[in-house]
């Protein structure tokens, strides 16, 4: 089989079908601790594409959180999320706080 990428490789895209679906119920989960309330901007930027190309292919990064939670369950996944994700999505609320301080949380 040649190389893919693993936008193109089925059984990684299979992988980040699952991972997706952790990171969304991890998101939410965060967003409503986090803000105590519903942010459907937020999650969508912490879980768009773009955001994820941070750490890396946002398929693999997906593909890393499905490996993970099938191979070690939930609470992996959920630290792998907090460990290499969080931390970027919360600079970002930073920077975006201290540019625009009218924003809040």
């Amino acid at each position: 089989m040649p190389n893919l990428t693993p936008d193109q490789d089925p059984v990684i895209r299979a992988q980040a079908w699952v991972g997706d679906a952790v990171l969304a119920l991890y998101v939410r989960e965060w967003i409503l601790s986090f803000k105590g309330e519903i942010d459907g901007a937020l999650f969508i930027e912490f879980t768009s594409n773009n955001f994820l190309r941070l750490t890396g292919n946002a398929t693999g990064v997906e593909a890393q959180i499905g490996r993970i939670y099938t191979a070690e369950g939930l609470a992996a996944a959920n630290n792998w999320i907090e460990e290499n994700l969080r931390p970027r999505m919360e600079q970002r609320l930073h920077k975006l706080r201290v540019t625009h301080p009218h924003h809040r949380k």
